[in-house]
């Protein structure tokens, strides 16, 4: 354990150890928004190591200024911005160094994306599961639990981690694992940043070349067969094999569509075709883009939000996929305006014990998530209107995703995790972080 300390004023510490943006500053207003929303906070803090990150918050709690600590800024609860206090922005904090290439140990900075990991780690012949896009970044997905495109081949990223460097609200920098500070490490493991700023993380990558990947469209008249079909087939499904079956609802001249993104993880082109033939016969298929290609290749990059819109974004957990949920499913999608997805589960994520983190969905088939497009003008209503809709679904589940979970209200944070998790993590909190600094997140309450 290491105190951080340092004899200067606050305000000439943050200077010398960050970068610093304010109002009218260069730079300001691209660092004030992020891909969900837009914000205007009182200053903006880039530091450049954990140091840095310690002056900011002791800046933070002399100034009475409160905190949003932001590592990729993909927040889909807009929680990586905000329109008052401050912004640790963890950006500069992105080396990627492969430690040990026998056993794959790397350390990673929390600011670093997915995109720049993935790029680092590829001429190694290794790779971590992570996010669908290369600009999202590492602290954040991490501490949600990372569901990727390796997930039933390699669980979570969460599932590859062996420790965390965090610096706690009172400035000390502390490192957390299996032995140190496990009860924190256990809640870093899918609590997402409710203890402190992450600064680093050491993962053990995985062998990973190339991968088959790519995505399916399908001409789907009958949409609940076509969910049932593929339900059965992921059921039997190699675990080398992650899926997310895609609905689109026609916008903009575009009509409706059904499409399946598959990533193989193997460099075998017969396991791949094998793997993936019974999906080609799931319907009649428009295009088919699935190939070969490094793993690096896989991430995409993030489009901006069409302008004029807001999204919301929902999501639970089904452990079976059983009928009546597909009806559901089915159901909300032909009510129209909603985007959904439906990700595959088990493999290697569901191996791992329940309470082994605070991730603890682990018994859960299938993801299933939707998005709304709201218009800036919309009436009064219509986004209550899709949510009642999306309830029906909701019902039907367990929990949440807070990597995906779009509202950070008490209540959704507390239902996103079992109670006896959500107890334990409060009590982490209360060890952690007693007068809840770190509560612009999806907040829970220390006990």
């Amino acid at each position: 354990m290491t105190q951080i300390s340092s004899s200067e004023r606050p305000a000439a510490a943050l200077d010398t150890v960050a970068e610093v943006l304010r109002p009218g500053d260069d730079g300001y207003p691209e660092s004030a928004a992020i891909l969900f929303a837009h914000g205007a906070p009182d200053l903006v803090v880039r530091p450049r190591d954990a140091a840095g990150v310690a002056a900011a918050l002791r800046y933070a709690a002399d100034t009475g200024l409160a905190v949003t600590v932001r590592s990729g800024g993909h927040s889909m609860a807009g929680l990586s911005t905000n329109t008052d206090g401050m912004i640790i922005d963890t950006r500069r904090i992105n080396d990627v160094r492969l430690l040990d290439p026998a056993s794959g140990r790397v350390r990673v900075g929390a600011g670093a994306t997915w995109g720049a990991v993935a790029a680092a780690l590829g001429p190694h012949g290794l790779g971590l599961t992570a996010g669908d896009t290369k600009q999202v970044g590492v602290g954040g997905l991490t501490l949600g639990g990372g569901i990727g495109w390796m997930v039933r081949r390699h669980g979570l990223a969460i599932d590859s981690l062996a420790a965390v460097r965090l610096v706690t609200a009172d400035g000390r920098l502390i490192g957390a694992d299996a032995v140190e500070h496990a009860d924190l490490f256990w809640a870093l493991r899918g609590g997402g940043g409710n203890f402190g700023v992450a600064v680093g993380f050491d993962f053990i990558a995985q062998p990973i070349t190339s991968v088959h990947f790519g995505t399916i469209s399908y001409q789907a008249g009958d949409l609940p067969g076509l969910i049932a079909g593929w339900r059965d087939l992921m059921r039997a499904a190699d675990e080398k094999l992650t899926t997310t079956l895609s609905f689109m609802p026609a916008m903009s001249g575009h009509p409706a569509g059904v499409t399946l993104t598959c990533c193989y993880a193997g460099s075998d082109g017969g396991e791949a075709e094998q793997a993936l033939r019974p999906f080609r016969a799931l319907a009649p298929v428009t295009s088919d883009g699935i190939r070969a290609m490094p793993y690096a290749e896989v991430l995409e990059d993030a489009g901006p939000m069409p302008p004029g819109l807001r999204m919301e974004v929902r999501n639970t957990f089904f452990s079976t996929l059983d009928d009546a949920r597909v009806a559901a499913v089915d159901q909300l999608f032909t009510g129209g305006g909603a985007a959904l997805s439906l990700r595959s589960m088990g493999g290697a994520a569901a191996r791992v014990s329940e309470n082994a983190t605070a991730f603890a969905h682990r018994d859960a088939e299938v993801m299933v998530a939707a998005a709304f497009l709201v218009p800036d003008a919309a009436p009064p209503g219509l986004l209550d209107q899709a949510l009642h809709r999306w309830s029906q679904v909701k019902a039907r589940g367990a929990g949440a995703y807070v990597g995906f979970l779009g509202s950070a209200e008490p209540a959704d944070v507390a239902a996103a995790y079992p109670p006896d998790t959500y107890r334990r993590l409060a009590a982490v909190k209360r060890r952690y972080d007693p007068a809840n600094v770190f509560r612009r997140t999806h907040n829970v309450l220390p006990a």
